[in-house]
């Protein structure tokens, strides 16, 4: 009964300010930008909870690795129609494709897409494909509500300080795509890119070492620049976004030479793509971007050298011969820890946790 009087109160005044929020938010910007983000942090909440309880439901009846999906789905039905955000999608025959592409069976692949935000969370609930799940930085396993959804649906939490163990987490994920026709995504720039302008940062190469490890092909995903409905401070406007799925990249008969050479590629037809979808920026023209000279504001350069401090290495290697220098670079650091360009994404996410396979 005490709690009833606690509770009733605190629930009025949530309705009335939400309420109230709601009436601005159709004149004044500044109220859009917060009642478009309490719906979307609340849905992001609540989604968390009814994501344990699908995790539950589809771990019993066989269908664990759907869980991401379905709960993208959910996410996306619910929140879409709340703050007004759809999405226009070209291509996605290329991740449904994946379902059926050998001969009726699953195909596993690496998806790569481009980060803005964590507004991305929506892009990725409308075009998350089935048999796929997620990898974070271990911190996350101990976040309420989504630490327990993401456990249940088999996610991969990285100890992102200790390469062996992050190392050895991606190595027996690699193995386990092909067997279990799983698939991956990763968010290759490493951290959130968001800019007036269709841009994107230098890409790690942790997830093109795993696709050319496990010789599975990489399908690119962009979403248009949002910027003029998101800019993370002052706006939060409704409209519709594109998304563009392309062909998939086959990795096959490539070696760890060829990754760099990979990911470049890769990062040039998304990069391509993306000022292609995205409306002009401020600046009153699409940029051309090379990738010897990135165009990024100053805020993502000083997002890049804060990166750079303190990396993680990630560079999988079938070389015994380039592990052991690499050991030896590592034991030499000041710092202790590995640092090279190949550093663990933030906000990674990757397959289903693989089972610990017997000993030959």
């Amino acid at each position: 009964m005490a709690l009833g009087w606690l509770l009733k109160p605190i629930a009025l005044a949530s309705t009335l300010a939400i309420s109230t929020l709601g009436i601005l938010s159709r004149k004044y910007q500044r109220a859009r930008f917060y009642y478009h983000l309490t719906l979307y942090v609340s849905t992001l909440g609540a989604l968390s909870i009814w994501g344990v309880i699908v995790s539950i439901l589809a771990t019993v009846s066989g269908q664990r690795l759907n869980i991401n999906y379905l709960v993208a789905r959910s996410f996306y039905l619910t929140c879409s129609p709340a703050v007004g955000v759809t999405f226009e999608v070209e291509g996605e025959e290329h991740l449904t494709g994946l379902l059926t592409a050998r001969g009726g069976k699953e195909q596993s692949a690496v998806l790569v897409g481009n980060h803005q935000s964590f507004l991305d969370i929506l892009y990725l609930g409308r075009i998350f494909p089935k048999r796929a799940a997620i990898m974070a930085k271990k911190e996350l396993k101990y976040t309420p509500g989504l630490g327990q959804f993401m456990s249940l649906s088999g996610a991969v939490f990285v100890n992102r300080s200790n390469r062996t163990d992050a190392v050895a987490a991606l190595q027996a994920a690699g193995e386990d795509m092909k067997k279990k026709g799983v698939s991956l995504w990763v968010f290759p720039e490493g951290t959130r890119s968001s800019s007036a302008e269709p841009a994107l940062l230098p890409f790690k190469k942790g997830a093109f070492h795993l696709a050319v490890q496990a010789q599975v092909p990489i399908v690119p995903v962009v979403v248009e620049n949002y910027h003029r409905l998101f800019d993370g401070r002052t706006r939060f406007e409704s409209g519709n976004l594109k998304i563009k799925v392309l062909p998939p990249i086959s990795t096959a008969g490539l070696t760890s030479n060829d990754v760099t050479q990979l990911s470049e590629d890769t990062r040039e037809k998304m990069l391509e793509t993306l000022r292609e979808i995205s409306e002009v920026g401020p600046s009153g023209k699409k940029p051309t971007i090379q990738l010897d000279e990135i165009s990024q504001p100053e805020i993502a350069k000083e997002e890049i050298k804060e990166k750079e401090k303190k990396p993680v290495h990630l560079d999988i290697s079938n070389s015994g011969t380039e592990h052991k220098e690499e050991e030896a670079n590592s034991r030499s650091s000041k710092s202790g820890n590995d640092s090279t360009e190949d550093e663990m994404d933030d906000d990674a996410v990757l397959l289903k946790r693989p089972k610990s396979q017997p000993s030959a």
